[in-house]
């Protein structure tokens, strides 16, 4: 039986989601939560896999077993093994060949920026200390959703077939003393939101001009786009499946 859980963690001490040879994953200690508290060895796939320090206030992953679970039980055991960085936070039976990476309809991410110098989130929101012109930064978002192709945004030497991705929103929002960016679409490349940061806080700062975005992107170079914002800021926020791929409660 196939089941998905629904987890919320932060990335400040982990490498990562996908396991990795000589550092500490979040898959890791979730497959050996799951592991040791069913008594049996799992291995879980997730939506996709977060970079180091990166953080996801919903992550799903799925993994399989023949036990028939109590999930309220499971979940109480699991939060209680798991460290306090990472939450367990619904567990469900899903259909039997339902994937949480293949499945998935689209994923969104908040990058937050703080506008202020603020020593309590130093590890949650990354802090810009020029004025930034955030009209402009909304301007250039919108023109993202005029391409598919986004390899100028995509980590170099990376395993991907194609580097069309359907973006479905680009959105600048200030909240108190933070800047937030929310963007959503159907798949995204490796460091692609961070890359898409960069970019526009130059632009926010004057060193780009709006309607550079359009060569930035045409390119399909790397180099061309701007500086990769750190991990800290952040967040998976949101993987949207078909509402059928849950299975109904006997």
């Amino acid at each position: 039986m196939r089941y998905f859980i629904e987890l919320s963690y932060n990335g400040s001490n982990y490498h990562g989601w996908q396991n990795q040879p000589n550092a500490i994953s979040v898959q890791e200690v979730v497959e050996k939560a799951l592991s040791t508290i069913l008594g049996e060895t799992i291995a879980v796939m997730g939506a996709g896999r977060t970079d180091a320090g990166v953080h996801a206030k919903q992550l799903f992953a799925h993994f399989d077993t023949d036990l028939v679970l109590d999930f309220t039980a499971l979940k109480f055991k699991l939060n209680s093994f798991l460290p306090n960085d990472v939450a367990i936070c619904s567990i469900f039976k899903v259909k039997e060949d339902a994937h949480a990476r293949f499945d998935a309809l689209s994923r969104a991410y908040l990058y937050r920026i703080a506008l202020q110098k603020n020593p309590f989130n130093v590890d949650a929101a990354y802090y810009v200390k020029q004025t930034l012109d955030v009209k402009k930064m909304q301007e250039a978002s919108e023109i993202l959703f005029k391409y598919k192709d986004f390899q100028c945004f995509s980590k170099t030497n990376t395993d991907v077939k194609t580097y069309n991705c359907v973006i479905m929103k680009a959105h600048w929002q200030v909240i108190e003393a933070e800047l937030h960016f929310t963007i959503k679409a159907d798949r995204f490349l490796r460091n692609m939101v961070r890359a898409i940061v960069g970019t526009l806080i130059q632009v926010g700062i004057g060193k780009l001009q709006v309607e550079d975005m359009h060569t930035i992107i045409a390119s399909k170079n790397r180099s061309e786009a701007g500086f990769s914002v750190p991990a800290h800021g952040l967040y998976l926020t949101e993987v949207a499946y078909p509402e059928d791929i849950r299975l109904k409660e006997e």
